[in-house]
């Protein structure tokens, strides 16, 4: 699978702005799906991975610091950079304080913009490069062979583990006791953009679970938390 472009979500309801950012961002190399109000936004979010949202205060329908605190709301971490004509301290301290990652004023310099979106992209990926569990990882009386995409289970018994769920254990692995989103996971493991039915990683959890769990219906490792995506424990 190539690797995906970087995508930014651009909300900003100023035409002859907004077309002047898409091609300036897209010069750059960036995938930018458009929204010019906070309610598109926001359903663009819900459907949709983005590496970043850049997000204007002033919008119709639904202002900019009520799309970030939605955003935030339902625990997606996407960073946001906040464009404002408001630019007094407590604006500023506001746009932070509901959810944004950065605030910029306009008037802005275009090439100080695309300094802090890269910025804002970079950081976030490093902050998602988890430390690798590296080829094989021991759980009670499981053994998973990363390397091998095989696993010994309690009594021995050998598992052939397709590609994607070794991805999908060793994602859930090295964020181990974290809540894994499902749009991470989708976005990560199977390298969609636009998300399918949640019921793609529900099949794998449930496969897990026969696998490696003593009980199935009563899971100690694989966890689903409804709404909001996977968790391994131990």
């Amino acid at each position: 699978m190539s690797e995906k472009r970087t995508s930014i979500l651009l909300v900003e309801d100023e035409e002859n702005l907004h077309e002047a950012l898409k091609l300036n961002l897209e010069l750059e190399g960036y995938d930018v799906t458009s929204a010019f109000d906070g309610a598109a936004a926001l359903h663009a979010v819900h459907g949709e991975y983005f590496d970043l949202i850049i997000l204007d205060v002033m919008l119709p329908e639904m202002d900019g610091i009520s799309v970030a605190e939605t955003v935030r709301i339902s625990n997606n971490e996407v960073p946001i950079l906040i464009l404002s004509a408001r630019n007094t301290s407590a604006d500023r301290v506001l746009g932070l304080k509901k959810g944004a990652d950065d605030y910029l004023t306009k008037p802005f310099n275009l090439e100080e913009l695309l300094l802090r979106v890269h910025k804002l992209i970079d950081k976030n990926k490093k902050l998602q490069d988890k430390s690798s569990v590296g080829n094989s990882y021991t759980f009670g009386e499981n053994i998973i062979d990363f390397k091998a995409q095989e696993a010994t289970s309690k009594g021995g018994q050998k598992i052939q583990l397709s590609k994607k769920e070794t991805m999908l254990l060793k994602l859930l692995i090295e964020n181990k006791n974290e809540v894994v989103p499902r749009e991470k996971i989708l976005q990560a493991v199977w390298g969609y953009n636009v998300y399918p039915t949640t019921r793609t990683i529900d099949n794998f959890i449930l496969n897990f679970r026969k696998y490696f769990e003593e009980d199935s219906r009563n899971p100690r490792y694989f966890h689903s938390v409804r709404g909001v995506g996977y968790k391994y424990s131990e």
